[in-house]
C-alpha cells in the first residue's frame, strides 16, 4: 500500500472506532451505567483495540472525549476521563505483544484517575477507595472480560479488518 492509502486507512479506522465508542457509551447511558460511582461503560472494551492497530489510540480517545461531552458533563470529567482513556490506550499499545496484559492499563488508569473526578467534580458521597473499587470493577468487566472476548473474536479476521500491518502478534491465537 502506498503512503496515502495507509494514512486514509488509519484515519478511517480511528473514525470508526470513535463512532463505535460513542454508540456503546450511549447504550451504557441508556442503562445508567456510563457514569457515576458504579459504571460499566461497554465502550471501554474498545481500549484493547490498540492490540491490533495504533489507529485505535486516537479512535478511543476521540470517542471518549465526545462521549464525555455528551454523557459526562463536568469539565474535569471531560478532561480527566479522556486522559484516563488516553493513558489506558497507550498502555495497551505498549503491551500489545501480550494479549492478556494489554487489557490491564485501562483498568489501572481509570481506577486511579476517575475516583478523583467522582469525588471532587461531582461531589459524590463516598471515599476515593470505594470509587477506585467500583470503577476498577467496572473496568475489569469491560476491558479484561469483554476486551478479551473482543480480541478473541477479532484475531481470526485481524488482517482483513486492520490490514496486513496489524500490530497484533502473528503467532497469537
Amino acid at each position: 500500500m502506498n503512503k496515502t492509502t495507509n494514512k486514509t486507512l488509519y484515519i478511517a479506522h480511528a473514525a470508526i472506532i470513535a463512532a463505535l465508542y460513542v454508540v456503546l457509551t450511549a447504550l451504557a447511558a441508556g442503562f445508567d451505567l456510563a457514569s457515576g460511582a458504579i459504571q460499566v461503560r461497554f465502550s471501554e472494551c474498545l481500549t484493547v483495540l490498540p492490540f491490533f492497530t495504533p489507529a485505535a489510540v486516537p479512535g478511543v480517545v476521540i470517542g471518549c472525549l465526545i462521549s464525555n461531552i455528551f454523557f459526562g458533563g463536568a469539565l474535569p470529567d471531560i478532561i480527566f476521563g479522556t486522559l484516563a482513556t488516553l493513558i489506558g490506550a497507550i498502555g495497551t499499545y505498549m503491551l500489545r505483544k501480550n494479549r492478556f496484559l494489554c487489557s490491564v492499563p485501562p483498568v489501572v488508569s481509570n481506577a486511579l484517575i476517575i475516583p478523583f473526578v467522582l469525588k471532587y467534580a461531582y461531589a459524590l458521597p463516598g471515599t476515593l477507595w470505594f470509587f477506585a473499587l467500583t470503577v476498577g470493577a467496572g473496568e475489569i468487566i469491560t476491558c479484561v472480560f469483554f476486551g478479551q472476548i473482543l480480541i478473541s473474536a477479532l484475531l481470526p479476521f485481524r488482517n482483513k479488518i486492520f490490514g496486513n500491518g496489524s500490530e497484533a502478534v502473528k503467532k497469537t491465537k
